[in-house]
């Protein structure tokens, strides 16, 4: 297929080429080359996707009149609903054809709906094992360190554990690198037990996984007295927005001495897979905005929480904002092009980045020699995301976001009973009146008691009420009733916390 030539001709299959273009080519190189390259994967679809080809039939598109990125961008875009669900799989699909080629399927998890089943080819696995090395080589040095990678993702039929498997084993086959791979997924037991036995024959050890199960091995691990600091560890995390408090907690818990270049956020969907990932400048530019309020609202538009701030490749994952939504294009299992990823965040040029804080009297890239991460810095355009546009609930008119019941679950006092999951929905009662039930999960051993959940619900309206205004004036007016309803669920409880599959914050 044209895309894997692209992509081989590129040289994304070639690191050393390519590391030497990100340290001296300007982000105008990179734009370019994802102009052209969008406006072919627009044309391509409109020549061999059936359903594309109606879709823009019925919005009356003439492909042949969309020639320069802003005729590109008067395409409407499209979406899981108004394109996805409209039509069969194969239609989806290159020239018709689902079947034809080898695919791996993954499937959503229905957090927003039914679940939706995406096809994999081998194409979108070079596409992510090229990220990944260019992270491992720059991050890692996985080409100097013998490296033992944990996939502690979600294996089976959801996107990351297999994935990521996938990826790490082609670079490791392919450029015989001294790279390991274990697949224990989700499990706390069977990650501690690989660190254990299998820590001391490697150089250093990478722990893939998201933030929750993360915190769920670490706590587990300090009860069993594992000894983090003997080891020299790294961490990939995907799905979640975190923050700095909770990259500062993984450091401390583990004895990091460097968040920048061994902590790592990946942003990316099943719908696309992998799309940008965390660099160390991006991780210098998002800790610093969150000291500088002035900064901060300047750098993210002031928006009411920490996004994840990424940087991206133009040319394989082409952003675009529409008025604070996310839209991206893709040569991704399914083609597409111009698709609405229900994800609400910016796109924001290199360029761009470094005067807003040059703006405000600060040096980004001089902070960037000071921290010794220099070397890393491409300049590349970043992207950030904060939040699921469906992904919050409204109580008495206003909005109540995941984000703020997370930091309350965490705070030190809870963090003993607590694992920092929930699930949070919004219920009527006989007399139709609100009512707020947080779905919290325990640690294992730990029971429920009338004093552990006034303690819970106490620390969630002071929090609320600091970081929620509607909340505060609500909860001044009918006092009680405001109040969350807590309800503990015992540790991995299948209802709202079965532990193969990604956390709900939200149920609706």
């Amino acid at each position: 297929m044209k895309n894997n030539r692209t992509l081989i001709a590129s040289g994304y299959l070639q690191p050393n080429k390519l590391l030497y273009k990100l340290q001296h080519n300007p982000e105008y190189y990179w734009q370019k080359r994802g102009d052209k390259r969008v406006l072919q994967l627009f044309q391509q679809m409109a020549l061999r996707v059936p359903a594309y080809r109606d879709f823009l039939r019925k919005h009356k598109i003439r492909p042949h009149t969309i020639n320069t990125i802003a005729d590109f961008k008067k395409v409407p875009p499209v979406s899981k609903n108004s394109y996805l669900r409209q039509y069969p799989l194969d239609a989806l699909s290159w020239d018709g054809k689902l079947s034809s080629k080898p695919v791996v399927i993954a499937s959503t998890t229905g957090s927003t709906g039914e679940p939706f089943y995406f096809p994999r080819e081998r194409d979108q696995d070079w596409q992510y094992a090229a990220m990944a090395e260019l992270y491992l080589l720059t991050n890692f040095q996985i080409d100097q360190k013998t490296t033992l990678y944990i996939v502690g993702f979600p294996m089976g039929q959801w996107i990351g554990g297999l994935f990521t498997y996938q990826a790490i084993k082609y670079i490791a086959d392919s450029r015989q690198y001294p790279l390991s791979v274990i697949t224990p997924g989700v499990s706390a037991t069977e990650i501690i037990k690989a660190v254990k036995r299998l820590g001391p024959y490697f150089d250093q050890i990478i722990i893939g996984s998201y933030g929750p199960f993360l915190k769920d091995t670490l706590d587990e691990a300090k009860r069993e007295g594992l000894k983090w600091k003997q080891y020299d560890l790294g961490f990939i995390f995907a799905a979640e927005v975190f923050s700095e408090s909770f990259r500062d907690y993984v450091a401390k818990a583990t004895g990091l001495e460097n968040i920048f270049t061994h902590t790592l956020n990946q942003y990316g969907t099943v719908d696309m897979g992998t799309m940008s990932y965390e660099t160390p400048l991006s991780i210098l530019a998002r800790r610093k905005a969150y000291l500088n309020k002035v900064i901060f609202d300047q750098v993210f538009n002031k928006i009411y929480r920490v996004p994840t701030l990424t940087q991206f490749f133009p040319d394989m994952f082409y952003f675009e904002d529409d008025d604070g939504d996310l839209i991206c294009s893709a040569y991704s299992g399914l083609p597409l092009a111009r698709y609405d990823l229900k994800d609400r965040g910016r796109v924001i040029s290199f360029e761009r980045m470094i005067k807003n804080f040059e703006e405000h009297g600060t040096d980004l890239l001089k902070l960037a020699k000071q921290e010794k991460i220099d070397h890393t810095v491409w300049q590349l355009p970043f992207v950030y995301v904060y939040e699921r546009r469906d992904f919050s609930v409204s109580f008495y008119g206003f909005t109540i976001y995941p984000e703020t019941i997370r930091r309350a679950l965490l705070r030190s006092e809870l963090e003993v009973a607590v694992t920092g999951r929930f699930t949070m929905e919004v219920r009527y009662d006989r007399d139709q009146n609100q009512r707020l039930d947080i779905n919290v999960e325990l640690k294992s051993g730990i029971k429920s008691s009338k004093s552990l959940k006034k303690s819970v619900t106490k620390t969630l309206v002071e929090i609320l009420k600091v970081e929620n205004s509607p909340y505060r004036k609500t909860y001044e007016t009918i006092n009680g009733r405001a109040e969350p309803n807590v309800i503990f669920w015992e540790h991995h409880h299948p209802k709202y916390f079965n532990p193969i599959i990604k956390q709900r914050w939200i149920k609706k």
